[in-house]
């Protein structure tokens, strides 16, 4: 399994120095979406020029023009792309396309999908790399909600998937265990006093 670093910092600077620290314990260095609004995809380049050997994931949950902005960030530097699970096949279809023309990939983010275990495996059969169980604040609020729900999910559809939104050196057992191929840690790394300990100790406790 592989650890992926959710990078919710708003300024290029910010990054560059986060992703200093923990880059030797993470295979995945994801730019949020906050950040690359902020400061646009010259973040995404500055990221890849710094580590080039790591997988840069440009997290920019396109809703339309699937094929425009996959290729515009696929261009910056990026090695994946976020598409939202809610676009419509077309969106979907049209990043993939552009995946595969640069040899890249493109992740579907399933916040907001009631069904994910369906969407997940329709979004797999139009050529996403894998697709992202995640849950936003308000789902995790709602009566029933636990984070097991997104690992159950994940096992259910039986298809690649990742899980953010609550990993931790508490929970990444379980991640694991539900057969995920990426665990996406966000303020467990970036808000602690030590990021670089913080990535170390999660990237230890896989197996």
């Amino acid at each position: 399994m592989q650890l992926q670093v959710a990078m919710d910092v708003l300024t290029t600077d910010a990054a560059l120095e986060l992703a200093g620290k923990v880059a030797p314990h993470v295979d995945i260095i994801e730019l949020g979406t906050p950040l690359i609004k902020a400061e646009g995809l010259c973040a995404v380049r500055a990221i890849k020029d710094a580590h080039p050997d790591k997988i840069v994931f440009a997290d920019l949950k396109t809703m339309d023009a699937g094929e425009l902005e996959a290729d515009i960030a696929f261009s910056a530097g990026a090695d994946l792309v976020t598409v939202l699970g809610t676009a419509g096949d077309s969106t979907i279809a049209g990043a993939v396309k552009a995946a595969r023309a640069h040899g890249k990939g493109v992740v579907v983010d399933l916040i907001g999908v009631k069904d994910k275990v369906t969407r997940a495996r329709e979004v797999t059969e139009l050529g996403a790399e894998f697709v992202e169980m995640h849950a936003g604040l308000d789902e995790q609020a709602e009566e029933g909600f636990t984070f097991q729900t997104l690992l159950d999910d994940g096992a259910e559809a039986d298809v690649a998937f990742s899980v953010a939104g609550g990993v931790s050196t508490k929970t990444i057992a379980d991640v694991q265990n539900a057969g995920a191929r990426v665990a996406v840690a966000g303020g467990a790394i970036y808000g602690a006093d030590d990021p670089a300990a913080a990535a170390a100790e999660l990237r230890a406790a896989i197996a």
